[in-house]
């Protein structure tokens, strides 16, 4: 499975079978990643909710990836972990890399800095993630990343790009042409009417194919 496509970042929503059948949608969609974040939730539900994450992401064939917590990625058996500044277990990209062994996805959050890239290349990381690319309703006070920084990481690194941040479907197809190998989407997919058919039209998008774009092969 290459490492590009749409990453469907779930939303603080703290009732389970609700959070369970938009996400399904979005898989319905044809959506290859979850990210599952919840940064309002007890550890408790948030194992209870990424359980249920990893259940239904396995009956439609995607990879489930937890934010922020490389352990419970690897209690629960999930696909990889996606972190930010200060999540890497004592602050370590390598001890990251080590807990989740060769087979999980590292990803990780660079925001618009290519030394925190190449400082996360160089331990392992499977993915690089860019970003605010646009304004953001979930982050609004998150730090702008251009549109140049998706090339120029990729071309620096080799590694796939993932590209977070105000991101629509008016604007993500000038994303992926700037060099963005994957997509991670809140407001946008889950607040769509129908959020399987905005699964399927952003998943659409890199379905079409891009001359010279090619994602790593996730295990």
């Amino acid at each position: 499975m290459k490492l590009s496509g749409l990453i469907a970042v779930t939303l603080d929503d703290p009732l389970l079978p609700r959070l369970s059948a938009l996400v399904k949608a979005a898989l319905d969609g044809g959506a290859p990643f979850v990210q599952y974040r919840n940064k309002m939730a007890s550890r408790p539900l948030r194992r209870a909710q990424a359980a249920e994450m990893l259940r239904i992401c396995r009956a439609s064939g995607a990879k489930l990836i937890i934010n922020d917590d490389v352990w419970l990625a690897v209690e629960i058996g999930a696909d990889g972990a996606h972190l930010g500044r200060d999540d890497a277990p004592g602050g370590s990209l390598a001890a990251a890399r080590d807990a989740l062994g060769p087979k999980r996805i590292l990803g990780v959050s660079c925001y618009n800095e290519l030394a925190r890239g190449e400082q996360a290349a160089a331990a392992g990381a499977d993915y690089l993630a860019f970003g605010s690319i646009f304004p953001s309703r979930t982050k609004p006070g998150a730090v702008r990343a251009p549109l140049e920084l998706l090339g120029e990481a990729r071309r620096r690194f080799g590694l796939p790009v993932a590209a977070i941040g105000g991101i629509t479907l008016d604007n993500a197809a000038q994303v992926i042409a700037a060099g963005a190998d994957m997509l991670a989407v809140v407001s946008d997919l889950f607040d769509a009417m129908d959020i399987k058919a905005q699964a399927a039209a952003y998943q659409a998008l890199f379905n079409k194919g891009a001359p010279g774009k090619r994602g790593k092969q996730a295990s």
